[in-house]
């Protein structure tokens, strides 16, 4: 008999914004064999204890532009309301194995139900303009975490650039409107994600907002020097204000070169996780998967081979009470408590 699946909870990935991009719109996409072709699909999460996450919704620079060129309010408005559509036509399949959350105190009974609880979360604030015309909309529309920068300059500051070796201490700081974005984000019960911001952006938060700091997939700048990994300062910030990271898989933030190569061992991952537990303590550190958003570990390329991350876990002596703590357990109970 195989052993019962340790349930995983995810900080981020981007299986709504691959839908997107291939123009699959029907949400049966998600539970059929074509969905193959996804990080995260019904068939994939159930084989490997997917049991949640944030999913993230990122607008892309316009054809023809580069990835990090700037984007325009109404193209990233619009392209974030079909992901937005796509959410919501996975929560009303028969199935109903997709469920958007509207309150995170929600996760754990969804998660009983057998259901996969989704945080929908905004990964670079583009869609919300630069006088927040479109913030309101956008909570009513069911999203409970925003990422103010990806990595591109936009209204709200500056993100980090995929410059390697680099520091995170690139760019400005939050804009008058990102000030005003973190305020709004504190009064509608917003959370915020410090991932893919700079350094004095991540400090702009950490005096503005009242909330815990957070990166939801960020891995330790002094294991791998990517700009967007986490220094000891930032670790020890939200440390002190009893924050959360998620360990990322994607290897260019793993591996001490920065290469962005699928044949890397699980255990640099551990490397990192038993770094940020060093900072952080045991109860706030989490995944962050980044599935369908970056070139990932191979024995991590997809939900249904969470199971051998468990399996490193328990090979290099992490007690199964810590490894519940890290899948899953760490991020529900962060979030009950926000």
């Amino acid at each position: 008999m195989a052993e019962p699946l340790i349930p995983v909870f995810d900080g981020h990935n981007d299986m709504l914004y691959q839908m997107l991009r291939r123009q699959n719109y029907d949400a049966s996409y998600f539970y059929r064999p074509e969905g193959a072709e996804l990080c995260i699909n019904a068939e994939k999460a159930q084989a490997g204890g997917f049991s949640g996450g944030f999913f993230a919704l990122f607008a892309a620079s316009q054809a023809g532009l580069s990835a990090t060129h700037p984007l325009e309010t109404q193209a990233a408005f619009s392209q974030v309301k079909q992901m937005l559509d796509i959410a919501d036509a996975l929560a009303c399949r028969p199935e109903n194995q997709f469920s958007i959350i509207d309150a995170f105190t929600e996760i754990s009974a969804i998660i009983a139900a057998g259901d996969i609880p989704a945080i929908l979360h905004l990964e670079g604030a583009e869609a919300v303009g630069s006088d927040l015309q479109n913030l309101e909309y956008l909570y009513h529309r069911g999203i409970r975490s925003i990422g103010p920068l990806w990595s591109r300059r936009n209204d709200f500051g500056e993100g980090v650039s995929f410059s390697f070796p680099g520091s995170p201490d690139e760019g400005g700081g939050l804009t008058d409107a990102g000030k005003a974005l973190v305020a709004a984000c504190d009064e509608m019960g917003i959370m915020l994600d410090t991932s893919h911001l700079n350094e004095k952006g991540f400090w702009d938060i950490a005096r503005l907002s009242g909330q815990r700091l957070v990166a939801t997939h960020s891995n330790v700048h002094r294991l791998c020097p990517s700009p967007r990994n986490l220094n000891d300062r930032q670790l020890d910030a939200i440390a002190e204000r009893g924050g959360m990271v998620g360990a990322c898989f994607a290897t260019a933030y793993l591996r001490a070169d920065g290469q962005k190569n699928p044949d890397t061992l699980t255990d640099i991952l551990l490397t990192h996780i038993d770094a940020l537990i060093q900072k952080l303590g045991e109860d706030r550190v989490g995944l962050g998967s980044d599935f369908d958003g970056a070139v990932l570990l191979s024995e991590l390329s997809d939900a249904s081979m969470l199971p051998n991350l468990i399996r490193a876990m328990q090979k290099a002596g992490f007690g199964e009470k810590l490894i519940t703590k890290i899948c899953a357990q760490n991020w529900i109970d962060f979030l009950s408590e926000i």
